[in-house]
């Protein structure tokens, strides 16, 4: 970096910003990287794990707690009229719609039935399952 004794005296009439630049395009990718979790619903889970599972693209989302109502696109449905009007909506609009489920663990088999049922009555036949990865015991 040149001093104003180098330069006879005279001001230094540039900066530089390429370190702003810098720093600036960092955080931006840290931003867009955390994007996706802070997007995610927080709803605490207690998720089944599975040895084998696969991402799988989310279209539409069904979120069954063990306590409250079951949360469709991160929105809560108390009614099943809700819920087959906000699949039947969502199906229109993709015909190749996957439905989802993360289901508690401690939720009752009935209610995850029931859930299934609602979806193929709004005519949604590609049905998954939201699994966590199993932990390796070391």
């Amino acid at each position: 970096m040149a001093s104003s004794s180098d330069q006879g005296g005279s001001i230094i009439a540039g900066i530089n910003v390429t370190p702003l630049v810098d720093i600036t395009l960092v955080l931006l990718i840290i931003f867009i990287v955390t994007a996706k979790i802070v997007v995610t619903p927080a709803v605490p889970l207690d998720l089944p794990h599975a040895r084998q599972s696969e991402e799988v693209q989310v279209i539409f989302s069904v979120i069954v707690p063990e306590e409250g109502p079951t949360l469709v696109n991160g929105e809560p449905v108390d009614a099943d009229s809700a819920f087959l009007e906000k699949a039947k909506l969502a199906l229109s609009a993709d015909g190749e719609l996957r439905a989802v489920i993360n289901a508690d663990g401690a939720v009752p088999h009935r209610r995850v039935i029931h859930t299934i049922d609602l979806l193929k009555t709004a005519g949604i036949v590609h049905v998954a399952f939201g699994a966590l990865p199993e932990e390796s015991a070391q």
